[in-house]
C-alpha cells in the first residue's frame, strides 16, 4: 500500500435528489448525503464527520435514521447491485453493524426505507418493475415478509411504519395510498380505495391512527384508520406572462440529475403542463409532523404549517414560511422558485431544515414563525448557497486560502478552506466552464460560454474589468508568477499577459479540442493535451513546440508536469496513467478498470493524486509503482472534473459532477518532503474600488451633519422642556405646601377625635371580656350535662351492635349451605346444555365448508370472463396505436414541409436583425444621453425626497411630543387626585399606629424597669443568704475550738494533779513535766499549725461555694428573664391587633 494518505476535511455540497436527504441527530447535528458520503454537521461548532460510502459504490439512493437516533440506514447500488448498510451513530467513529445484499427475490434498487418504533425492523422498497414492499427483522437479516406493491408499475415514492405500531405500515405512489399490517408472516392490506387514487407525492403520521397525505395537485388528505377525515386545497395563483416561461426554463434545467424514483421526476412531468394555466397546482413534496401539527411543502419556494384546530378533527394553515429571494442570483425571482423536497424537524422542534431541488439546505427557528404574524416568515441558509450543477472549473491561489470555483449552474464561487465558509458567489446569465485564480488572490478568469472575462475579487463582489471575445472557453490557467495567463479557444490557446491585457501569442497545433492546460514552475513552458491523443511541450518565448507525444487511440483528459519540468503525467480514455519524458511514454500504469478523469502532483514531487470517473481519488507515490500501490477514497458520486493541491501541499481539493467540493488533509507516513514552511503568513488585503469608498466617505458625512443637526435640535428641545418643567415644578411646589398646611390642620382634628374614640373603646372591651367570662361558665356546665347523656346511649348501643352481630353471623351460615345446594344444581343443567350446543355447532361448520366450495367456483368463472374482457380491450388499443402511428406518419410530413418554409423565413429574420442592430446602436447613443438626464433627476430627487423626509420626521417629533406633554398632564392630573385619596387614608391609619407605638414603648419601659429591680432584688437576697450561711460556718468552727480547748484544759489540769502527787520525788516530778511538756506544748502548737492549714482550706473551699453559687443564681436569672422577655412579647404581639383594631370596630 502507498505510504501517502488523503483524509477528507470539509465538504461544499448536497446531494437532493437521495430519499430523505437531510434529519437532525440531536439538536445540534445534521446528517445529509454530499458526494458519497454522509456528513455529521455540527451547527454550532461548525465541525464535519464523514460516513464513507461502500467501496465502489455507484451512489446512495435513500437514507432513515431510527427513531431512537441510534442507527442509520443507506441504500445504495455497488458495481449495479443494491445493497443497504445499517451503520450504528453511536459509535465514534460510526462503524457498521449490518449489511443486507444477500436477496432472495428480485430488486434493482431500493428507493425508500424507514425503521420502526423500536429500531428492530426495517421497511424497504424497491424500483419498478419488481416495486416489491420487503419487511425486515435487520439484525438476523431475516425478511419476515415480502409483497408486490403495486402491480401496474406505478413509482412508490415513499414507505412509513406507525410510530406507535410495529406492525402496520403506510406506502404512497403514483394513484398508490395503501395501509398494510403484519400479520400470519404478511402484509395485508386493510384500507380499499374508492375510485382512482390521486398522484400522492409524500405523507405522514400525525397520530396511531392518522396520516396527512399530499398529492401532486395540491391536495392535503386526512386518513383515519384508512378512512378519509378531512381535505384542503393549496392554490397559488400566478400570471402567465413571461415568468412562466422562465419557470419552463428552469425546470428544464433541473433534469441534470433527475432522481430515479423519487418525486423530483413528477416535477419534469408537471412543468410543462400546469405553469401554463392560469392556477398554478402546487405539489406537496415533503410533509413534516410535529406536536402542534405539519409543515409541508406548497409548491416552489413555499412551506406552510397547519395547527389542529381544538376539540375538531381538522387543521388550519397557521404560518407561511417562503425561500428567501437571492439578491445574488441573476434572476432573484427564480431564486425562490425551487421546490422543497424534504423536511425535518429538530428533537425539541426548535428548527425547522428544508432541503431543495437546487441542492440547497434552509433552516428557520420556529420561535420566529410564531413572531411574524399576518407576514410569512423566510428560511435562512443552514451552511452557505451551493452548487446546483456540475461543477466544471477549479482554482486555488498561493497568497489567500482561497478555491475559486465554476459550475455550469451559472455561477462562479470563492471559498476559505481555512475558515470552511463562502467567501464570494455570483450568478450570471451564461454557463461557466473554466476558471482559475491569480496567486496573488485579488483577480480571476472564468470562461463562460459568450466570453472569456478577467474580473476582481472585490470585497463584496466579482466585478469584471476586460471581457475577451473568446467562445466557448474550456480551459484556462493563469501562470505560477500570475504574469500571464493562457485560454483555449477550441483547438487554439490565446496567451495573454495581465500588466497590459493583450494577447502576445496564439499556439496553434492540435486538431482535437484541448482538455487541459499546465504551467511548468518558472514559466517557460506550457504544456497541453487533447481530444485528438496529442501532448504538446510549448516554449512560450518562440511560440513552438519543443516535445510532443502523439496516440491517436487515447482521448486525454488531464494533465500535469514534476516540479523539475522534466516528465509530464497524462491520464485519459484508456485506462493508464502515462508518464512521458522527452516526447516519449516512459511507462504505463493501468488503472484497473476505471477512467482516470483527472491528476495532480504536489510541489515536492514525491506524491501524486488522481480521480477516477466513479469518483473516487487514489493517491500514490511517485516514483510510480507497477503494482496496484495506491490508497482509494470514496468521495464523490460522479466522475471528478477537476483535482489540485494547495501551493503548500497540505490540503487537497477535488470537484465533479455531482456539484460537490471536498477538501482532504494530505499526510505522508515517510514524512519526506510533504510540508513546505511558509515565510510569509496568508496576506489579509481586499480590494475596494474608488468609487465605492467615495460612496461610503460621502454617506458617513452626510450621516455626521445629520448626527450634528439632530444634537442641536435635541438640545434646543431638551432646553425648552427644561424651562417648561422649572415652571410647572414652580406652581406644584406652592400647590403642595398650601396642601400640607391644609393637612396639618385636618390632622389636629383628627387626633383629637381618636383619643375620644379609644376611650369610649377601652370602656366597651372591659364590658365585653365580662360577658365572655360569664358565657363561658354557662357553656361548660351545659356541655358537662349533654357528654354524660351522650356516653350513656353510647353504652346502650354497643350493647345492641353485639347482638345484631350474632344474629347476622348466624343468617351467614344458612346462606352457605343454601348456595352450596344452588351451585350443584346448575352445573348439571349447564352441562346438559353444553352438549346440545356443541353437535349444532357440527352441523354450522359442515354447511360453512360448503359455501366456500360454492364460493371458490363462482370466483374461478369470475376470473375467467376478466380474462376474455382483457383480451377483447387489448385488442381495441392495438388498433388504436396503429392508426395514430399512421397519424404520426402524416404529420412528419408536414413537418418536413414545415422546415423548409422555416429556413426561408429564418433568412428573412436574419435580414431583418442586422437592420434592427444598426437601429439599436442609434438607440444605445440616445439612450446613453438619457441616463445622464435621468440621473441627473433622480438625483435632485433624492436630495428633495431627503429634505421632504428631514421635514416630515421632525414635524412628527413636535406632534408625538405635543402629544405626550398631554398625556403627561392626564397623567399628572390623575396621580395627583389618587395621591390626596391615598393620604387622606393613610393619614388616620398612620396617627392610630403613632400612638399604637408610643403606648408599646412606654408599656416595653416599665417592663424593663420591674425586670431591673427585680434582679436587682435577687442579687441581693442571693448576697444576703450567702453571706449568712458563711458565719453560721465561722461560728460552728469557733464553737468547735472552744469546746476542744476546754477538753484540753481538762486533762492538762487532771495531768498536773497527777504531777503534784510526785512533788516530793524531785526526779519523777521533773520527768513528769517533761512529759507534760511533750504532751500539752508541742502538740498545742502542732494543734495550732493544723487548724491554721484546715483554716486555709476551709476558707478556700467556703469562698469557691460561694462563686459557684453565684453563678447557678445568675444562670437561673438569665432563663427566667428570656422565658419573661418572650412572654411579654408573645403578650405585646397579641395585643397590639386588638388595639389596631380597635377603632375600627368602634
Amino acid at each position: 500500500m502507498s505510504t501517502v494518505v488523503a483524509q477528507s476535511l470539509h465538504v461544499f455540497g448536497l446531494r437532493s435528489h437521495v430519499t430523505n436527504n437531510i434529519f437532525f441527530f440531536d439538536e445540534q447535528i445534521v446528517i445529509f448525503p454530499s458526494g458519497n458520503h454522509c456528513v455529521k454537521y455540527n451547527l454550532d461548532q461548525k465541525w464535519q464527520k464523514f460516513i464513507a460510502g461502500s467501496d465502489k459504490s455507484q451512489g446512495m439512493l435513500a437514507l432513515s435514521i431510527s427513531p431512537n437516533r441510534r442507527y442509520l440506514a443507506i441504500s445504495e447500488t455497488v458495481q449495479d447491485k443494491p445493497i443497504i448498510t445499517i451503520y450504528e451513530l453511536s459509535s465514534i467513529p460510526c462503524r457498521k453493524r449490518k449489511v443486507l445484499n444477500n436477496f432472495e427475490f428480485q430488486v434493482q434498487k431500493f428507493t425508500s426505507m424507514a425503521f420502526s418504533p423500536d429500531s428492530k425492523y426495517l421497511l424497504t422498497q424497491t424500483s419498478p418493475p419488481e416495486s416489491n414492499l420487503v419487511y425486515w427483522l435487520w439484525e438476523k437479516q431475516k425478511v419476515m415478509a415480502v409483497i408486490k406493491a403495486d402491480i401496474q408499475n406505478n413509482p412508490i415514492y415513499q414507505v412509513s411504519i406507525n410510530p406507535q405500531d410495529n406492525t402496520q405500515v403506510c406506502i404512497t405512489g403514483n394513484g398508490i395510498f395503501k395501509i398494510l399490517r403484519f400479520a400470519e408472516g404478511t402484509l395485508k392490506q386493510t384500507n380499499f380505495q374508492r375510485g382512482e387514487s390521486p398522484n400522492c407525492l409524500a405523507h405522514s403520521w400525525v397520530s396511531e391512527d392518522r396520516i396527512i397525505v399530499g398529492t401532486d395537485t395540491g391536495k392535503l388528505f386526512l386518513f383515519e384508520s384508512g378512512d378519509q377525515r378531512w381535505e384542503t386545497n393549496i392554490m397559488v395563483k400566478e400570471p402567465t406572462s413571461s415568468r412562466s416561461l422562465d419557470i419552463i426554463h428552469e425546470s428544464e434545467s433541473l433534469v441534470e440529475f433527475p432522481p430515479p424514483s423519487s418525486p423530483a421526476s413528477s416535477i419534469e412531468q408537471m412543468s410543462t403542463t400546469t405553469y401554463t394555466q392560469q392556477v398554478v397546482l402546487p405539489q406537496v413534496f415533503a410533509i413534516a409532523a410535529y406536536s402542534k401539527g405539519f409543515a409541508c411543502s406548497a409548491g416552489p419556494g413555499r412551506v406552510l404549517l397547519f395547527e389542529k384546530v381544538e376539540e375538531k378533527d381538522f387543521y388550519r394553515e397557521s404560518r407561511e414560511i417562503r425561500i428567501p429571494v437571492d439578491p445574488q442570483s441573476n434572476d432573484p425571482s427564480q431564486s425562490d422558485k425551487q421546490d422543497v423536497l424534504c423536511l425535518c424537524f429538530s428533537p425539541s422542534e426548535e428548527t425547522l431544515v428544508a432541503s431543495t431541488s437546487k441542492n440547497q439546505l434552509y433552516s428557520i427557528t420556529m420561535s420566529l414563525t410564531e413572531i411574524s404574524k399576518g407576514e410569512a416568515a423566510h428560511f435562512e441558509y443552514l451552511l452557505y448557497p451551493l452548487h446546483s450543477a456540475s461543477i466544471t472549473g477549479l482554482a486555488t491561489c498561493i497568497r489567500k486560502p482561497l478555491i475559486a470555483t465554476c459550475s455550469l449552474d451559472r455561477s462562479v464561487r470563492i471559498w476559505n478552506y481555512e475558515s470552511n465558509t463562502l467567501e464570494l458567489y455570483k450568478e450570471y446569465q451564461e454557463e461557466a466552464y473554466t476558471v482559475s485564480l491569480h496567486p496573488s488572490g485579488h483577480y480571476i478568469v472564468v470562461g463562460f460560454a459568450d466570453k472569456l472575462r478577467l474580473m476582481n475579487l472585490l470585497i463584496d463582489d466579482i466585478r469584471s474589468f476586460k471581457e475577451y471575445s473568446v467562445r466557448g472557453c474550456k480551459e484556462c490557467a493563469f501562470s505560477n508568477g500570475g504574469h500571464l495567463f493562457a485560454a483555449v479557444n477550441g483547438n487554439v490557446i490565446h496567451i495573454f499577459t495581465t500588466t497590459n491585457l493583450e494577447n502576445i501569442n496564439n499556439l496553434k497545433g492540435h486538431t482535437g479540442k484541448i482538455r487541459s492546460l499546465v504551467w511548468n514552475t518558472d514559466d517557460s513552458k506550457l504544456i497541453s493535451a487533447g481530444t485528438d491523443g496529442a501532448v504538446y511541450e510549448w516554449n512560450l518565448s518562440t511560440g513552438k513546440r519543443e516535445t510532443e507525444c502523439v496516440l491517436k487511440v487515447c482521448s486525454y483528459n488531464s494533465v500535469t508536469i514534476s516540479p523539475d519540468g522534466k516528465v509530464i503525467f497524462a491520464v485519459g480514455s484508456d485506462q493508464t496513467l502515462k508518464e512521458i519524458a522527452d516526447s516519449l511514454i516512459l511507462r504505463e500504469i493501468p488503472a484497473f478498470d476505471v477512467v482516470y478523469t483527472a491528476i495532480t502532483i504536489s510541489h515536492s514531487g514525491r506524491m501524486i493524486f488522481v480521480g477516477t470517473s466513479v469518483g473516487t481519488i487514489r493517491a500514490m507515490k511517485y516514483p510510480l509503482p507497477l503494482q496496484r500501490e495506491f490508497n482509494e477514497y470514496q468521495a464523490h458520486a460522479g466522475p471528478v472534473t477537476k483535482i489540485l493541491l494547495t501551493f503548500d501541499d497540505q490540503f487537497l481539493l477535488t470537484v465533479s459532477e455531482d456539484g460537490c467540493l471536498f477538501t482532504w488533509k494530505v499526510f505522508d507516513k515517510e514524512g519526506r518532503g510533504i510540508k513546505r514552511e511558509r515565510e510569509v503568513g496568508f496576506a489579509e488585503e481586499v480590494l475596494v474600488t474608488k468609487t465605492d469608498m467615495e460612496e461610503k466617505a460621502q454617506i458617513m458625512l452626510e450621516l455626521k451633519t445629520r448626527v450634528e443637526e439632530l444634537k442641536m435640535e435635541n438640545e434646543y428641545q431638551l432646553r425648552l422642556k427644561d424651562m417648561n418643567y422649572s415652571e410647572k415644578i414652580k406652581e406644584l411646589t406652592d400647590k403642595f405646601i398650601q396642601e400640607m398646611e391644609s393637612l396639618k390642620t385636618k390632622n389636629q382634628v383628627l387626633k383629637t377625635e381618636k383619643e375620644k374614640q379609644d376611650i369610649s373603646h377601652r370602656e366597651h372591651l372591659e364590658d365585653l371580656i365580662e360577658r365572655q367570662s360569664r358565657e363561658l361558665q354557662d357553656l361548660e356546665c351545659c356541655n358537662n350535662q349533654k357528654l354524660l347523656l351522650e356516653y350513656e346511649k353510647y353504652q346502650e348501643l354497643q350493647l345492641k351492635s353485639q347482638r345484631m352481630q350474632e344474629e347476622y353471623e348466624k343468617q351467614l351460615r344458612d346462606n352457605d349451605e343454601t348456595k352450596s345446594q344452588a351451585l350443584e344444581e346448575l352445573t348439571e343443567f349447564y352441562e346438559a346444555k353444553l352438549q346440545e350446543k356443541t353437535g349444532l355447532l357440527e352441523e354450522a361448520q359442515e354447511d360453512v365448508r360448503q359455501q366456500l366450495r360454492e364460493f371458490e367456483e363462482t370466483k374461478k368463472q369470475i376470473e375467467e370472463d376478466e380474462d376474455r374482457e382483457i383480451q377483447d380491450i387489448k385488442t381495441k388499443y392495438e388498433r388504436k396505436l396503429r392508426d395514430e402511428k399512421e397519424s404520426n406518419l402524416r404529420l412528419k410530413g408536414e413537418t418536413g414541409i414545415m422546415r423548409k418554409k422555416f429556413s426561408s423565413l429564418q433568412k428573412e429574420i436574419e435580414e431583418r436583425t442586422n437592420d434592427i442592430e444598426l437601429l439599436k446602436t442609434e438607440q444605445v447613443k440616445l439612450q446613453g444621453v438619457i441616463r445622464s438626464l435621468e440621473k441627473d433627476i433622480q438625483g435632485l430627487k433624492r436630495e428633495i425626497q431627503e429634505r421632504d423626509e428631514t421635514i416630515q420626521d421632525k414635524e412628527k417629533r413636535i406632534y408625538d411630543l405635543k402629544k405626550k406633554n398631554q398625556e403627561l398632564e392626564k397623567f399628572k392630573f390623575v396621580l395627583d387626585y389618587k395621591i390626596k385619596e391615598l393620604k387622606k387614608q393613610i393619614e388616620p391609619r398612620e396617627n392610630e399606629i403613632k400612638v399604637m407605638k408610643e403606648q408599646i414603648q412606654e408599656m416595653e419601659d416599665e417592663l424593663e424597669r420591674f425586670h431591673k429591680q427585680n434582679t436587682q432584688l435577687e442579687l441581693n437576697i442571693t448576697e444576703l443568704l450567702q453571706k449568712l450561711r458563711a458565719t453560721d460556718q465561722e461560728m460552728r468552727k469557733e464553737q468547735q475550738k472552744e469546746r476542744d480547748l476546754e477538753a484540753l484544759v481538762r486533762r492538762f489540769k487532771t495531768d498536773l494533779h497527777n504531777c503534784v502527787s510526785y512533788i516530793q520525788e524531785p526526779r519523777q516530778l521533773k520527768e513528769k513535766i517533761r512529759a507534760l511538756f511533750e504532751k500539752y506544748v508541742q502538740r498545742a502548737d502542732m494543734v495550732e499549725i493544723a487548724g491554721l492549714n484546715s483554716d486555709l482550706q476551709q476558707e478556700y473551699a467556703r469562698q469557691r461555694e460561694h462563686l459557684e453559687r453565684n453563678l447557678a443564681t445568675l444562670k437561673k436569672k438569665v432563663v427566667k428573664e428570656g422565658e419573661l422577655h418572650r412572654a411579654d412579647y408573645v403578650r405585646i404581639m397579641q395585643c397590639s391587633p386588638r388595639m389596631s383594631s380597635a377603632p375600627v370596630l368602634l
